[in-house]
């Protein structure tokens, strides 16, 4: 049985950035082609939700790599899967110190 796929404000945000990005930088037959492979991982991923790799175990956070410039993290949370982000892996991830 497939679960439902659910877009929290974040990703949502965090997607129509990457969108954007891609348009102005590389096209319309590019951010398409993006557009498209996320779908068909959705598809994938209601089917498969295990398919990423745990990133933070105590939260049960998973993430899997879209295309090698793009991480989805995602949580399972009874019949659903929740997107968390998209993120851009060439971005400086914030480092928080006390």
């Amino acid at each position: 049985m497939a679960l439902k796929v659910k877009w929290s404000k974040y990703a949502d945000h965090s997607f129509d950035r990457i969108l954007n990005y891609l348009e102005a930088e590389w096209g319309e037959n590019i951010t398409r082609a993006f557009v498209r492979r996320t779908y068909e991982f959705l598809d994938l991923l209601a089917e498969f939700p295990e398919i990423g790799s745990i990133e933070n175990p105590e939260k049960q956070i998973r993430g899997f790599v879209l295309i090698k410039q793009v991480t989805v993290f995602y949580i399972r949370k009874n019949d659903s899967i929740i997107l968390l982000n998209f993120y851009d892996n060439r971005q400086k991830p914030t480092i928080k110190t006390k």
